[in-house]
């Protein structure tokens, strides 16, 4: 029996904490430091967090009223989400594809940027696993736009708060985050006590 998309939610913040969120000393890929970091992927590749993570991603979709053909993003953080979603999609009889935006195009058979299910024209979500200057978000929208698709948003799994949306939402696009890192903050320290 699947739990309500609230239970769902809570449930995939649990596993963000206990899987993704370490408190250190850490060189972000932006060259900046921080005192923590959130590894998506030891959650989003994970099979509980695939399930619960195309719930909430699907259902923020929906209650955003984005209604996009195709859900990608910059490989390989975004991969796992945009999986996760389309996954999610087909059983609820809704489907949306997923593509994967290479950071460079390759030098063998196609030479594509863009792969999976993209196509010229298509209404694309581009999908982040971590939002901290949007640098990444903003790298796949132009190669998207470079093929002629057409944005409805950003979609991140966790938004550091450190100004990413803020140059996503600059750059004329609307964002949507899953989770706050304030709220990974708050649920470790709960734990901790």
């Amino acid at each position: 029996m699947r739990v309500s998309v609230e239970s769902a939610r809570d449930r995939l913040l649990d596993l963000f904490v206990e899987r993704s969120f370490q408190l250190g000393d850490f060189t972000l890929a932006s060259g900046r430091r921080s005192d923590f970091y959130v590894d998506c992927r030891t959650t989003t590749m994970h099979a509980e967090g695939q399930d619960l993570l195309g719930r909430v991603g699907f259902e923020a979709l929906h209650e955003a009223g984005w209604h996009p053909d195709l859900v990608g993003g910059l490989t390989m953080g975004a991969d796992p989400i945009a999986y996760a979603i389309a996954g999610e999609s087909f059983r609820r009889g809704q489907p949306i594809h997923a593509f994967s935006v290479r950071k460079r195009a390759k030098r063998h058979g196609a030479g594509r940027r863009i792969e999976g299910c993209f196509e010229s024209g298509a209404r694309v979500v581009v999908v982040e696993d971590v939002i901290t200057t949007g640098g990444s978000a903003l790298q796949a929208c132009e190669a998207i736009r470079a093929e002629s698709g057409s944005i409805v948003g950003v979609l991140a799994a966790v938004d550091r708060r450190e100004g990413g949306a803020e140059a996503i939402r600059a750059a004329g696009l609307d964002v949507i985050s899953l989770f706050g890192v304030d709220e990974f903050r708050t649920r470790f320290e709960q734990r901790a006590r």
